[in-house]
């Protein structure tokens, strides 16, 4: 595998002629990465160029969040993606990816952006949104896989994608998830050994609603009412069991707003959703319904 730091080493590398799969990280990777790396090369085959960055976008961060703390493991992930079948890894500094202030920014659409992790993270998205452009525009990838447990983050990049005409499609793949159901993260590494016994609870509540929510569609009975009543039982019980719940919700899978009366009683694709912090670490998580 080929490390490069700089824009330059990064074009010569990439050459020209061949199909590139791209995945973009911050770093710190874990099993649901390498996934992501290994279906880019099953998707391109044995001569396609598999590319993965490693990057710390400060502009994603807001105030107070855990920029500074962000583990950077920079030598484990870059034997894991080697073993994983990367051909190369692209590391800038920050020198490399904003050598002036990065003052023209993409302003994401507020109706997605601005709701969920959106309402939580002000300003969030227009930092992801901003430097996937850049990558994009820097690897130029056929391909670039993006794992579904940032639901939200995926549905903006691939709209983002298709706006602004960029030739590559955006390919979102399952969660991996340990063998208790905790959806991998980077960020799990924050949490102490009595958070981790207990943060497969946000994966079982998640399920729960989701067989709720499908058992009153099956039935005929689900309305407005009756999921605000669900969602809000989850929300309960969870807090019950420590954790502090930025929300727990079901909504649309094709614009993450609230479901129409109509399309709660019919066959409407949905997906269940949560955020919560459990002490300090905050995890997210989603079921498709």
């Amino acid at each position: 595998m080929r490390i490069e730091h700089s824009l330059a080493g990064l074009r010569a590398a990439l050459g020209a002629g061949r199909q590139v799969g791209f995945v973009a990280t911050m770093g710190n990777l874990h099993d649901g990465h390498l996934a992501l790396v290994r279906e880019a090369r099953r998707r391109l085959g044995p001569d396609g160029l598999v590319v993965a960055s490693i990057f710390v976008n400060r502009l994603q961060f807001g105030a107070g969040e855990d920029f500074d703390e962000y583990p950077r493991t920079f030598e484990r992930d870059a034997g894991m993606l080697r073993e994983a079948g990367c051909n190369l890894l692209f590391a800038p500094d920050e020198a490399v990816m904003y050598p002036q202030p990065q003052t023209f920014q993409i302003a994401p659409d507020p109706a997605l952006a601005g709701i969920l992790e959106g309402e939580v993270r002000p300003g969030h998205f227009a930092g992801v949104c901003t430097v996937v452009m850049k990558l994009f525009t820097m690897v130029q990838p056929t391909i670039s896989m993006f794992g579904k447990k940032d639901y939200q983050q995926l549905m903006l990049v691939r709209q983002m994608a298709q706006q602004f005409a960029l030739p590559l499609t955006v390919v979102g793949c399952e969660i991996v998830r340990e063998p208790d159901g905790l959806a991998m993260s980077s960020r799990n590494g924050y949490l102490t050994a009595d958070q981790r016994t207990e943060a497969p609870r946000l994966y079982r509540v998640l399920a729960e609603l989701a067989d709720a929510v499908r058992a009153a569609r099956a039935g005929g009975r689900l309305d407005p009412g009756e999921l605000a009543r669900f969602e809000a039982d989850a929300s309960a019980l969870l807090s019950s069991h420590g954790w502090a719940p930025d929300y727990v919700t079901v909504r649309r899978r094709r614009d993450l707003l609230a479901p129409e009366p109509d399309e709660l009683r019919g066959s409407e694709p949905l997906v269940a959703l949560a955020a919560a912090k459990i002490g300090t670490p905050r995890l997210l998580d989603n079921i498709e319904i």
